[in-house]
Formats: structure tokens, C-alpha cells, sequence
């Protein structure tokens, strides 16, 4: 296992006062780090595809903020992030539903039941049947979390999802173009990554 795929432990969680000590910088790092993982789609959609950095920083602040002192409480932390974590060959995003008023809520929850299940990965150009064809990745929500956030009536505003990628379309991963779709009925967009993200997020996809 690469040290990109490997899963956080607790000697990569530092204690609280050396976390403080050296908190700036990292948000510093993380906020520069996301920028090239946060993916709009569409007016509402916001995809940030996930790595052992954003997550070892997800439980850092959650340590800091709940005032974690006792490995059982990292560790507890640690078994929720690192179930977030891509493996090899695979992508594993945030789905945020960018809704910021009451009127919103109401409207666009009801409305998006199961968009977590209508995102997809369109790798590769060309039409169909020819030597370009579009190579297809459709994200999965992830298991331990579907349950919690799936209702029949309303979706969540928060979704994880993971892509997972054959050899074939890892290789064209980095040629691009790729584009993230969502397909559902009320909720069609599209976006094309940049060269930048799509170099970064390849380091995910192989190590």
C-alpha cells in the first residue's frame, strides 16, 4: 500500500498544543490544497474529492474543536475519516448541495432525492464506437454513510461518493479531458477538470 493510500493512524494526529503551534501553516496548505480538489457543477453542486491530507485535517480540527485528549477519542475519529479515503484506482468526493436559505432548503432538498446516485466521471473524447469513445466512471455513495443520509422524501445536503476507475480509464485519467457530470432530472450540469486538477487528482488514482 502507497503511503497516499495508507490509512491514518494515530501517531499522524498530533497532540493539541503542537497543533496549535503550527495550525496556521496547515490551513494555509489545506486551503491551497482544496482549491485544486473543489469541483463546482452546476448553480448548487460542489464536489471536493478527498485525500489522506484533507482528512488527517478533518480530524485534527474535529480533536481541536472537541477538546479530544485520549487515543479512544482520535481513534474513534480516525475509523470515520479513513472509511472516506480513496484506495488505488479510485476517487472519493464530498458532495456539498450549496443551499444557503430556508426558501432553498424547502424547494431543492425534496427535488434532488437520489443525486447522490447520478454522478459520473466522462473520460476521454470522441464519439461512441470510435477509437475515442468516452470512457463512463459512475459514482457510488459510500456505504457507511448512505444509510444515515438517504431519506425517500429528501435528500441530505451532504453526500460521500467514490469513483472507482478501471486500468483502461486511469490510463486516459491523464490525457483527459474528463468531465464530472450530474444526471439527474431536476439537476443537469457538467464540468470539465483543469489540467491542474486533473494532475492532482491522479496522484489519488495511483499513488
Amino acid at each position: 500500500m502507497t503511503t497516499v493510500h495508507r490509512p491514518l493512524a494515530i501517531e499522524d494526529i498530533e497532540d493539541l498544543r503542537t497543533y496549535e503551534r503550527g495550525r496556521d501553516e496547515f490551513r494555509r496548505r489545506i486551503i491551497e490544497l482544496k482549491k485544486r480538489r473543489r469541483i463546482a457543477v452546476g448553480p448548487l453542486v460542489t464536489l471536493l474529492f478527498e485525500n489522506r491530507e484533507t482528512m488527517r485535517f478533518q480530524v485534527q480540527e474535529m480533536a481541536r474543536a472537541e477538546r479530544m485528549m485520549t487515543d479512544e477519542q482520535i481513534q474513534g475519529e480516525l475509523d470515520i475519516y479513513n472509511a472516506l479515503l480513496p484506495t488505488q484506482s479510485e476517487l472519493s468526493a464530498t458532495m456539498f448541495i450549496e443551499l444557503t436559505t430556508e426558501d432553498e432548503l424547502r424547494e431543492w432538498l425534496p427535488k434532488l432525492v437520489g443525486v447522490e446516485r447520478s454522478l459520473e466521471l466522462r473520460i476521454g473524447g470522441g464519439t461512441p464506437g470510435s477509437a475515442g469513445e468516452v470512457e463512463i466512471a459512475p459514482g457510488r455513495p459510500e456505504a457507511a454513510h448512505e444509510e444515515a443520509l438517504t431519506r425517500p422524501t429528501m435528500t441530505a445536503s451532504v453526500h460521500y461518493v467514490r469513483f472507482s476507475l478501471t486500468a483502461v480509464q486511469v490510463a486516459r485519467f491523464a490525457a483527459g479531458p474528463v468531465t464530472v457530470a450530474v444526471t439527474h432530472p431536476e439537476y443537469r450540469y457538467e464540468t470539465v477538470l483543469s489540467d491542474e486538477t486533473r494532475r492532482e487528482l491522479r496522484s489519488d488514482l495511483d499513488g
